[in-house]
């Protein structure tokens, strides 16, 4: 009878716990989408863990904005959706969760300029556990690089910002620069498949959320861009680990080597961003320029990589007034990183970029 009792009891409890669980308020704090009523956004806004930017077209006053968000169920912010609010500088919004207890701050941010074209990668933002790249004029923050810097955060392998695959050194041609380096993901990362995380930098975003479940899916590539793209230029040392691998395992005879590209692609909304899945399959890819001879080389090296414009494309001009063209710029430490393939070790210095272009005309 007394084990008849206690199967009865672990029942009543795990029936209990059950609807407490399902009663339990929504310990969520996340803002899901933003719009801004009756203000052209030039592509969808970048909602990253703490932080989203929105891209309005150069000359929109963004002095008198109401953005309005959509969060999770239950979900307060503060300021309340809708407010108007300055965004000549950053705004600082709380949402707080449905149980009252979960806080989370958010950094929104509106670019009305055009896209930087110039990298010195001598700026990055402050107080955070990795380094994030930004692009400024003056003191305004006009573009912020992506990385899988977030990603590599929740294998719990780095303990300081240069332990990251993509970070700072002072090193550079001219001051400081970007360097990438391929990294062990550790037990966690054994475990998920996933054994080395090759250091990357890109134009576009990170989708921290898809890391895990569908990496590939999780980098975004590419922001608006009104101008026709000539050349993408700069310098870069580059220096290969030891042993290569594919999926964890060694392979012989076999060198890790960077890579270094550009692309130019129609958006539509049904294609707003290309991702690690497309970028070179997509067919709304326009132009692309990659380096193909790419060495090991211990001084800093000069490379011009000239656009090509694939066969049956052109660039509308009407559609690049209007923001219709994305371009996308990707640095990595292994060319194979993105199926986790390369060598740990391997680094990829790059300093004093440019984007060259010419007027639509």
């Amino acid at each position: 009878m007394k084990a008849k009792h206690v199967i009865v009891y672990l029942l009543l409890a795990i029936v209990s716990s059950s609807c407490i669980r399902e009663e339990a308020l929504n310990a969520e704090a996340d803002i899901l989408s933003c719009i801004l009523p009756r203000v052209a956004m030039t592509t969808s806004p970048i909602i990253n863990n703490n932080s989203i930017t929105i891209f309005v077209g150069p000359g929109t006053d963004i002095s008198e904005l109401k953005p309005e968000f959509t969060l999770t169920p239950g979900a307060t912010i503060s300021p309340l959706s809708g407010t108007e609010r300055n965004f000549n500088t950053p705004q600082e919004y709380t949402v707080t969760a449905a149980d009252g207890i979960w806080k989370k701050a958010y950094t929104v941010s509106v670019i009305d300029t055009e896209l930087a074209t110039n990298y010195n990668f001598e700026d990055t933002l402050g107080g955070k556990k990795y380094y994030i790249f930004v692009e400024r004029e003056r003191d305004k923050v006009v573009m912020e690089w992506a990385s899988g810097n977030a990603g590599y955060a929740m294998t719990g392998v780095a303990k300081t910002a240069d332990d990251y695959p993509t970070f700072q050194i002072t090193d550079g041609k001219a001051g400081k620069c970007l360097s990438l380096v391929t990294r062990s993901t550790g037990f966690f990362g054994q475990l998920a498949g996933m054994p080395i995380a090759a250091g990357n930098l890109f134009i576009g975003s990170f989708d921290v959320s898809n890391a895990m479940s569908n990496p590939l899916k999780a980098t975004k590539f590419g922001l608006p861009f009104r101008h026709v793209p000539t050349y993408l230029a700069g310098y870069y040392k580059y220096k290969a680990g030891d042993q290569f691998t594919e999926g964890g395992k060694p392979v012989n005879g076999k060198r890790d080597i960077c890579d270094i590209y550009a692309i130019m692609y129609e958006t539509s909304e049904s294609v707003p961003t290309l991702d690690g899945t497309n970028t070179f399959t997509s067919p709304n890819l326009v132009s692309t320029a990659r380096i193909n001879n790419a060495k090991e080389t211990n001084e800093w090296t000069y490379f011009k990589l000239p656009f090509i414009t694939l066969p049956g494309k052109f660039i509308d001009k009407e559609k690049l007034r209007d923001g219709k063209y994305n371009i996308a710029i990707v640095f990595t430490s292994s060319l194979e990183g993105d199926h986790f393939n390369g060598a740990i070790g391997s680094t990829l210095l790059i300093d004093e970029a440019e984007l060259i272009y010419h007027s639509e005309n």
